[in-house]
């Protein structure tokens, strides 16, 4: 080989020698830089996710059996949550989160009160001419810059959140839990009370195989509802008629949606969820921490995602703690700290749901969004709590009872009703708030849009029913409470035992029941059982021999040969088993001792 040959295999070797070395060091250097990129990567989108994550409320206080194991085999997206006592207290956010929420909350109070406003404020800007296009653009930058300073204190919060440790553990388990929700994820992340829209969804409206295989289940437009009859029957719809109902029902319309629904259900106002909101929150921790008891996310088929709380009580010896009580609170009322304490206390399992609208549920308190967020509720104890419908009982308090009649209606296996201190039907109600005037509007409102027909819907029941009726209500008394038979919950039993029957309550038997409805008292009410001689166990007989013979379907027909003396009997006998009366107000908590179930053959 020539010298110049030598030269360049020389050169060559060493100037591949010199790029392996050269490789060997930029190796590890490489390597190290795009490790702390990828680490500057996780830690931004972790900052991101601390700016759109949901606020944190409270950490539960977890009892020393239920820890969990500090590693978790089942799933690898599974996460760890530390032991320390201090996460056994309150969420305590940095400085700079508070004051940052503080002013995001004071931002969307004035939101709130500017939206119920708005057309008064429009009203008066149009009457001042200040809705000039002048004077439109200087504002629009005014309101510009204010969202941009919102966006920055959004911002500012996210980089409190970042900087505590226990946000960023919740935001870790939370995005670990929408990825893969496992049951060991679910269970870390029910030891946070936060912003229920970010909650993951934890039962479908069609995740029960019978409903995806079934025709006649609900739709997307939602479940069945009984409609009402037409104001004007036997007027022909045609166009004309049509035309002339147009103003009419476009009042009606925005009646319903605008001062209607919020007259009706105040519980959806957020200005009262925000000052109610210390109280719920309190009542959320004592279900869980002293109740163990289990929240959910449902979504209902008209997309309304529904707020629950599941308390278990099959593993107790108590022989009630095998039943569910399905609770449907009042316009005002919130699962939290509503109705559900009752059966609570009486040691029943128990399922309480908030009205869509109201706290973590979604969407507005309408007739059908009602009766989808029941149906879901009641699909989710059956097939995701594993309770047979013969083992569920309906507890309702006042405007609840819409809902727990639909329900009876729907599912007519449940195994019993109690409606307490509710009502027949909405219009005598409305009437009694509104001017004289407005009484055509009214009731075209009503029942076109809020037909709260409580007393349809149970007379479609044929299970046990329990009527408890407030002797001092101020609510559902047409005239003043002390007038009781103004209390529309008279109304609902008259029609319901005369649905059920009709021959026993034939005019004697009304007019006797009407009495004993007018008793003040319970020495009022025993003197009137007592003056027609009732014979409980003849009653018995008769109503069982009925029975056996023709079967438990209503209406009976039980009465039709019978003197006026016995349908005097049956008809208080049955008024006393349907009926009982609670001397209290409408809001007053129904002791557990009043919480009894329905009398039945």
């Amino acid at each position: 080989m020539s010298q110049l040959a030598r030269r360049r295999s020389r050169y060559g070797l060493t100037s591949r020698a010199h790029n392996t070395s050269e490789a060997g060091r930029a190796g590890p250097a490489g390597g190290l830089a795009a490790g702390r990129a990828a680490a500057q990567a996780r830690a931004m989108a972790k900052l991101l996710s601390c700016v759109l994550g949901p606020r944190l409320y409270k950490i539960y206080r977890e009892r020393d059996s239920e820890r969990a194991p500090a590693s978790v085999p089942e799933t690898p997206t599974a996460v760890t949550a530390p032991h320390s006592s201090s996460w056994d207290t309150y969420y305590q956010p940095r400085a700079l989160e508070k004051h940052a929420d503080s002013i995001l909350a004071l931002a969307s109070v004035f939101w709130s009160i500017s939206y119920y406003s708005s057309p008064f404020a429009f009203f008066y800007l149009y009457r001042k001419g200040y809705l000039s296009l002048s004077k439109v653009v200087p504002f629009s930058h005014y309101a510009g810059t204010l969202l941009l300073l919102l966006a920055g204190v959004a911002c500012l919060r996210g980089i409190g959140r970042w900087t505590n440790p226990q946000y960023r553990q919740f935001i870790t388990i939370l995005e670990a839990t929408h990825r893969n929700q496992s049951s060991e994820n679910k269970r870390q992340l029910a030891k946070y009370n936060f912003d229920f829209r970010s909650w993951p969804v934890d039962f479908h409206w069609e995740e029960p195989s019978s409903r995806k295989e079934s025709r006649g289940g609900p739709s997307r437009r939602g479940v069945a509802l009984l409609r009402p009859e037409p104001l004007h029957r036997g007027t022909a719809d045609t166009l004309l008629n049509r035309v002339k109902k147009l103003p009419c029902q476009i009042a009606s319309y925005l009646v319903a949606h605008t001062l209607g629904r919020r007259m009706l259900y105040p519980g959806s106002v957020y200005l009262l969820q925000k000052a109610l909101m210390p109280v719920l929150l309190q009542g959320q921790a004592r279900l869980v921490e002293e109740c163990n008891g289990r929240r959910a996310k449902l979504l209902a088929c008209d997309g309304n995602e529904i707020d629950t709380m599941f308390v278990d009580r099959r593993g107790t010896a108590e022989p009630q703690g095998q039943k569910l009580v399905i609770c449907c609170e009042g316009n005002a009322g919130f699962y939290e700290v509503g109705c559900i304490s009752t059966p609570l206390e009486a040691g029943y399992s128990v399922l309480g749901w908030n009205h869509p609208g109201f706290a973590g549920s979604t969407g507005v308190p309408f007739p059908q969004n009602e009766a989808n967020a029941m149906d879901v509720v009641v699909q989710f104890a059956i097939h995701r709590l594993g309770f047979q419908p013969q083992d569920i009982i309906i507890y309702a308090w006042s405007i609840g009872g819409f809902t727990a009649t639909w329900a009876a209606m729907s599912y007519p296996d449940v195994s019993a009703v109690i409606l307490d201190a509710s009502f027949d039907d909405l219009v005598p109600l409305a009437l009694k708030v509104m001017p004289d005037s407005w009484r055509g509007l009214v009731t075209r409102t009503v029942r076109q849009h809020l037909n709260l027909n409580n007393a349809e819907q149970l007379c479609r029941y044929l299970g046990p029913v329990l009527l408890i009726r407030r002797t001092k209500d101020e609510i559902i008394t047409t005239t003043v409470p002390e007038d009781i038979m103004s209390n529309r919950g008279n109304d609902l039993l008259l029609k319901l035992l005369q649905h059920r029957y009709p021959r026993v309550m034939a005019e004697e038997g009304l007019q006797v029941v009407r009495q004993w409805l007018e008793a003040s008292s319970q020495l009022e009410e025993a003197s009137i059982y007592s003056r027609w001689e009732v014979e409980e166990d003849w009653c018995l007989s008769v109503l069982r021999s009925y029975q056996a013979e023709h079967g438990p379907d209503f209406p009976w027909s039980v009465g039709e040969d019978m003197s006026a003396d016995g349908r005097r009997q049956l008809a208080l006998f049955l008024a006393r088993k349907h009926l009982h009366n609670f001397e209290a107000t409408h809001c007053t908590p129904l002791p557990a001792q009043n919480f009894q179930m329905p009398w039945h053959l």
